[in-house]
Parts: structure tokens; sequence; C-alpha cells
């Protein structure tokens, strides 16, 4: 053997020689001898006290399952018995738990994992599996910010010059597996306690069981059983929180495609949410693939737990596909796919995307509702009952002598989110005083400001189309309405009143109001505009009133004409409001057998009415037309009586049908081209601009 051979075969041996000395004394040395030096490694890193309580130990074993020559390479194994982490000293008596006598952070009855040899060779410590027995932990986040799980490192004294040291190994972590463990939160900044406590099922449960053919088939096959049960309880904002599920046994953090089954049914205050799905590369929080359900008394109530604006409603539940993708590079992504629903007695079906963006998060998507009920509207504005808000939970109430809904708009809500959505409702279920078909919008929320460009509604075989607009951005909210009413034919609006079946009259409008205020009745209290009225061709009577609801009504026609039924050539009206006070600039009837018009003021911000209704024959009548009548009172309790004493009517000219010009013009606008050759109100319009010579209600010749 030449000398060359000979010194590699013995630098070969020794090095042998070494790795086994090394083996050996790693297997034979008494690893608990370094625990204090780890201890006060660890807890000077770290910045408070860490301390392994229990046995440490180290031992070898091959690893079979890696095949090969590597099956054959020993692994070291470690044991770490009773761990501790303590926590800051600021929290000291402040935590609650059974680990705050101690004032602990954390603690694991044991704690074993085993490390790759090999890829230490590439600066990479690799831990396939980190098994941990009995964890708990107690979380602490005090309202000036400070929380425990937050670890102020201690700084390391470094040249100013030079770059910030980076270490060039790598840790690689590929699953954690627990037991038996407990957690509890303490937030006071979010106002929320919680506890958390897991356990094994006993059994496991197949995720395909729970989670159904959609979520457990194709890429889901593979997903592991439910292992472990868990009970939640406490508070969450505030509001009561309890919850109970399943979560699988082990936690893949680098495999990204080896999903973590979960399962919940959790309630915080009268909201409820069941899911059970899959979390992929838990690691990073990678994406979610949930059936989720959701009920409450009101979506408005979901904005504390999510961050999401949604309207008032009545009593709700959902059930859809949620998918998230909370790595977007656009910010996290949710997917509410395919959802079907019921809010109130209506059913709710679309999909919707919530993307948590900057500045502003937003939600977009289309909502549809083959079959939407009238009154489940109410809520979008506070028009309903004070039984309804109190089933929501509501603290606010309808005073018992108001019409106006007085409940706010939540505009600080509407600039903590932004919103691109389209709802179409099919069909309207609806009592027969309220023919209204179908309803189309389109919601716009930036910035604190909405819109609503347009809003729909099919009425009465004709179309009422508004656009709204709400600035919540500014103090108090300013809104600007425009509506425009279009061909409402007479006998659709009034279908069970007989006699106007036979009637081809039609019903015609436009309003344009703006205000200030943060609910439908402070606006209208100031608010500012005018409304245009055109009827053609119907008929009125007592019956017809009743059918309409109108006690008062049905008081001025019987005062009028008696029983009989009236035909009306046209109605024509046209309204002013200046600081929240309507005033008619023309209001008029023209029926076969006289003319009618009204006068006087409605006060949106007191609701109080004030309106002369002064009739002038057509020729000799049998019976009398010449008695004025008034509505006075309130809106939501009018009364009607008869003038004793003559009127001194405040609208003379009006009476007369000597009015301004220009209203009357303007309501011609309202007739359509088609309709001018047929249509009555031409006509009286035609006559109102005319200087009249008629004596002044009131006034003996």
């Amino acid at each position: 053997m030449t000398r060359g051979k000979r010194i590699c075969l013995w630098s070969f041996t020794g090095f042998i020689v070494v790795i086994a000395a090394v083996v050996v004394f790693i297997a034979t040395f008494d690893w608990n001898r370094v625990k204090p030096t780890i201890n006060e490694k660890v807890s000077a890193e770290l910045g408070r006290p860490f301390a392994i309580n229990g046995d440490l130990q180290v031992f070898w074993r091959t690893e079979p399952e890696e095949g090969g020559w590597r099956a054959y390479v020993p692994w070291p194994h470690f044991s770490a018995a009773d761990i501790t982490l303590g926590n800051p000293e600021w929290a000291a008596g402040k935590t609650r738990s059974p680990l705050s006598s101690r004032n602990l952070f954390a603690s694991l009855e044991k704690v074993e994992f085993r490390l790759a040899p090999l890829p230490l060779l590439w600066q990479t410590v690799n831990i396939p599996q980190i098994v941990l027995t009995r964890p708990s932990a107690d979380l602490l986040r005090l309202a000036d910010g400070r929380a425990t799980w937050t670890f102020e490192l201690p700084k390391k004294e470094e040249d100013p010059g030079a770059p910030p040291e980076q270490s060039s190994w790598k840790l690689d972590i590929g699953e954690i597996g627990f037991d038996k463990g407990s957690v509890t939160l303490n937030d006071q900044r979010l106002k929320t306690r919680l506890e958390l406590l897991v356990d094994p099922l006993g059994k496991p449960v197949p995720f395909g069981q729970l989670a159904g053919k959609a979520l457990a088939g194709g890429d889901k096959a593979e997903t592991q059983d439910y292992v472990f049960g868990w009970k939640l309880k406490g508070q969450y904002k505030g509001l009561p929180l309890n919850g109970s599920g399943k979560v699988g046994g082990m936690l893949a953090l680098q495999d990204a495609a080896k999903p973590f089954p979960v399962q919940a049914d959790v309630s915080a205050g009268s909201t409820r949410a069941s899911i059970v799905g899959t979390l992929t590369d838990p690691l990073n929080l990678g994406a979610l693939d949930l059936r989720l359900k959701l009920a409450g008394t009101s979506m408005a109530n979901l904005f504390p737990l999510t961050g999401v604006t949604l309207p008032d409603t009545p009593a709700y539940e959902t059930d859809g596909r949620l998918k998230a993708e909370l790595h977007d590079p656009a910010g996290a992504q949710f997917h509410y796919e395919n959802f079907n629903g019921k809010v109130g007695d209506s059913d709710l079906h679309g999909d919707l995307v919530f993307v948590n963006r900057q500045p502003r998060p937003k939600l977009s998507g289309k909502l549809r509702s083959e079959q939407l009920r009238m009154a489940d509207l109410g809520p979008l504005i506070g028009a309903d009952s004070n039984q309804e808000k109190q089933a929501r939970g509501q603290s606010t109430r309808q005073p018992a002598d108001k019409v106006l809904p007085v409940e706010t708009f939540r505009t600080d809500r509407w600039r903590a989110m932004d919103a691109d959505v389209e709802f179409t409702g099919k069909r309207i279920v609806h009592s027969d005083k309220l023919p209204i078909s179908d309803l189309y919008t389109h919601l716009v929320l930036s910035d604190g400001l909405l819109t609503l460009e347009p809003l729909r509604f099919g009425v009465a075989g004709g179309t009422l189309e508004s656009h709204i607009r709400l600035d919540g951005g500014k103090t108090p909210l300013q809104s600007k309405v425009q509506m425009q009413a279009r061909r409402f034919k007479l006998k659709e609006l009034f279908p069970s009143f007989a006699p106007m079946q036979s009637s081809f009259g039609e019903l015609n409008g436009d309003a344009a109001i703006t205000g200030t205020g943060n609910s439908v009745a402070t606006i209208l209290a100031g608010a500012n505009g005018e409304m245009k009225l055109l009827i053609n061709d119907g008929r009125i009577s007592r019956s017809l009133m009743e059918i309409a609801g109108l006690n008062v009504g049905n008081y001025v026609v019987n005062k009028l004409f008696g029983d009989d039924e009236v035909k009306i050539n046209c109605a024509a009206a046209d309204v002013g409001i200046a600081n929240g006070l309507a005033k008619p600039r023309v209001f008029a009837f023209d029926t076969e057998n006289a003319i009618i018009t009204v006068d006087g003021t409605a006060n949106f911000a007191t609701e109080q009415l004030d309106l002369d209704i002064t009739p002038q024959s057509k020729g000799v009548r049998i019976f009398s037309l010449r008695s004025p009548l008034y509505v006075q009172g309130t809106f939501k309790n009018p009364k009607a009586g008869v003038h004793v004493l003559p009127l001194a009517a405040r609208g003379a000219g009006m009476v007369a049908l000597g009015v301004a010009v220009a209203p009357a013009a303007a309501l011609l606008a309202l007739i359509a081209p088609s309709k001018q050759d047929d249509n009555q109100c031409a006509a009286l319009l035609e006559q109102m601009k005319q200087p009249s010579k008629a004596p002044v209600p009131g006034k003996r010749k």
C-alpha cells in the first residue's frame, strides 16, 4: 500500500472514529447537565424567564420510512418535559388562568421532535414533526396595546456602519401535533375574554362525514380525519360568545397542499355561525375552503364581529361556500359563493367578494331574490315597527306619535368600507294596496358616499325610478333624491276597485328633494325641493278611500260627493318644499261636476297638517259643494272637518284657476306625448294658465 493510500485510509478511519465518538457521547451524555445553560441562554434571548423543569433527553433512532440508504442513518430525537415560559414583568397579577399564579405565558407537559442530520450540512435545521403534550397558554393584551405574545428581544450592539446581520441558517418545520390543551385570552383593547379547551375525540371522525361530497371530493380526498374536539366560551367585543367544534390531529406547516380540517358552531350575541372545511398552508394562513352558514336577528349585527358594513334587516339565515386567499397581493380575498338564504320571509341568493384592501376594504357582488316581501325592506330606512326593532336588539324606538322614521343611518360604518353591489328582486310580495312587481338597484359606497343609481321598482304596469345620493362622509349627512313615476295604470293601482277597471287613466310624477340629517325624519324636517303629480281619467268614491285605508279621505269624499262615484277628469299637483314646509303651488281635481282645489301646508318638521279643500261647482247642483273643508292634526292622527265660517282663501288665484304660468306648464311635461290628444289634464292645465274672473270662495257678489 502506498504512502498516500495509507494516509487516506487513516484519515477516513479517524473521521469515522470521531463521528462514532460524538454519537456515543451524545447517546450517553446526561443532557440534564446543560439545562441550566439552556434555560439561561433562552431566557436572555427572549427577555423573559424560560425553563426546562423536567427531564431532557436525546436518543438516536433510524427512520425506515426515509427509504434507501437514508433509512440506515440514525436521527437524533429530542424530548423535554415540564417546559415553562414566563410573562413580562408588567403582566404579573393581570391574568386569570391557572398559569397566572406563576405569571406564566405558556407551559408544556412535554415536547418531542426529531432532527434530520444531513440538511445540517447545508445549514438547514429540518424538523419533520413536533409533538406537544398538554400545551397551555395565557394571552393578555392591555388597553394601551401591550401584549404578552409580543416579544421584545434584547438589542445587540452592532457597528452603526455595518449592514444588519442575517443568519445563513434556515428553520424548516414540517408538522405540529398536539393533544389536550387550553388557551385563555384577555384582550382589553377588544373587550374580549375567551377560554379554549381542546380534548381528543377518542375515535376519529372522517372529514367527509361532516363536510359532505361538495367539500370532501376531488383534492380534499386526502384530508385527514377530525381527531380533537374543542369548546370555547367567553365574550367577544362585549358580546357573549360560545362555540364548539372539531379539528385534525396534525398541523402541516410546510406542505401547502395538505389541508387541515376544521369544524365549528359558534354564537356571538344574536349571531350564529357554522363552518366545516379546511385550512391550507396554516403556517402562513394561506387559504380557506369552508361551507359557511350564518344566521341572526339582523345583518347589521355582523359589523362589530367582522367589520363588514351591512344594512339593518329582519332575521336572516344563509348557507354557502366561503373560499379565501389570505395572501393575495391586492389584499386578503373572501368569496362567498352560490349562497342561498332567507331575510325575513324573502329568499336571497348570490355571490359576494370581500377584499381587505387599503385604504378601505370593499364588498362587491350580485344578489337576487326570486320572491321579495316588501315589508322586509322596511328596516333599511327604519320604517319597521318597534316590535321588529326590538327583535333585532336595537335600542332606538320610533315615537308613538311620529310617522317619519327616526332610525339613524350608521354613517360611521359607511366610512369603514366600500361596496359595489347589484340587487334584483324578481317578484315582490305585497298587499293589494301596493302593486309593486319587481325591483332593481345598484348600490355603490365609496368613502362614506352611498348612491343608489338607480333604485327602480315596477309599479302598476309602470316604473318608479329613483336616483339617491347620501353623503355620509359629511356631518350631518347630506342627501339628494330624484324620483320619476311613469305610466302607473290606475286600474292596476286599485285592482279591487271595480269602477276603475274600465279606466285607461295613468299616474305620472316627478320629485326632487335635498336635505341634511342622519334619519329620514331629520332630512325631511329641513328639506328643499318639489313634487309634481298628474292623474287623468279616474274615478273616486268613499269605497275607494276605504280600500286605500284613508279615513280622512273617506270623510272628505263623503262630504264632497256623498255615496256617489265621481269621475276625475284630471288631478294635478305641484308642491314646493322649503325648509321642511310643503306648500302647493298647484293642487286641483277636475271632476265631472266640480273643480276642487287644495291649499295650505304640511310641515315635515312637526308632522303637522293645515290644509283647506275648496270645491267649485260646475253649474247649479241639487246638492251643495260650496262648503270648504279642512284637514288638520298630525300625520299620525289627521283630523278633517267643515269650515263653519266662509273661508278667506289663502290662494284665491289658484282656487279660481288663475295660477302662474310656470307651475301649470311644468305639469304639462308629465303628459306622455302619445297621450296628449286624449288626456284631459292638458285642457285643465291650459285653463289654469289663463287669468280667471271667477268669484273668490267665501265672498258674496
